[in-house]
């Protein structure tokens, strides 16, 4: 960790920063070879992605259940269970090779009774399609993962009424906020706001799109995993 990033650590983590290091030295060595963190973006674990992340910590109720959507390495709901014991964590993710890596970690790190890892896409854990759920949570999380309008139609209705849709995005949220809010309240959702995480903790601060869930709209289902071949297409009759 960068010696000018430790004040900010030990604020953020607290008496968990060791679990947060070594989370950070899995994710800048077995997540680099892996393919789940860029090489370059290795030296930059705590400021770009660990410390980022757990700033938005602030932005959950105590005792909350947490569903983050699209996890890939794990950011920001691995983030979030080191920093906040008292949340149950589920991470979705549809690819094999990032699933393998999310169990793997959270077994090594001991997090296994308050994190889960469930394989597949937003859409089907919200329906239960493949078998498993469907999942809610209090509040969604997800980071970088697509646009507002595609993201609440995700993200949404994984939500429970009155919980939020948690999005970090980056500096053009406003302009996305204005481009999709009148999507997002089609979709049953408040009006977005954008939130500052760790003003005065972190530079630059995290910036989040949030979005509570005021209605419940129905959907279409998705169709059943079980239907589809492991590429993905339908098997003949």
């Amino acid at each position: 960790m960068p010696p000018e990033l430790a004040e900010a650590a030990r604020a953020l983590f607290g008496d968990r920063l060791d679990l947060a290091a070594a989370y950070a030295e899995v994710l800048a060595t077995d997540g680099v070879v892996r393919g789940l963190i860029g090489p370059r973006e290795a030296p930059r674990i705590w400021d770009r992605h660990l410390l980022n992340c757990a700033a938005v910590a602030e932005r959950i109720p105590l005792d909350a259940s947490v569903l983050d959507v699209g996890s890939g390495a794990g950011l920001p709901g691995l983030v979030l269970a080191i920093a906040r014991p008292d949340l149950t964590v589920t991470l979705v993710e549809p690819l094999s090779r990032r699933t393998s890596f999310l169990v793997e970690v959270v077994e090594e790190l001991g997090l296994a009774k308050t994190v889960r890892v469930f394989r597949g896409r937003a859409e089907e854990a919200a329906t239960g399609s493949t078998g498993v759920g469907p999942f809610s949570a209090d509040v969604v999380t997800a980071r970088a993962v697509a646009p507002l309008d595609r993201l609440a139609a995700w993200c949404l209705p994984l939500t429970v009424r009155g919980g939020r849709l948690v999005a970090m995005k980056g500096v053009s949220a406003a302009e996305e906020i204005a481009e999709h809010a009148e999507a997002v309240a089609k979709l049953g959702g408040g009006e977005p706001s954008v939130q500052l995480c760790g003003v005065g903790v972190i530079e630059p601060p995290a910036t989040v799109v949030e979005i509570v869930r005021e209605r419940v709209v129905n959907q279409p289902r998705v169709k059943s995993a079980a239907k589809r071949s492991r590429g993905g297409r339908r098997r003949g009759r």
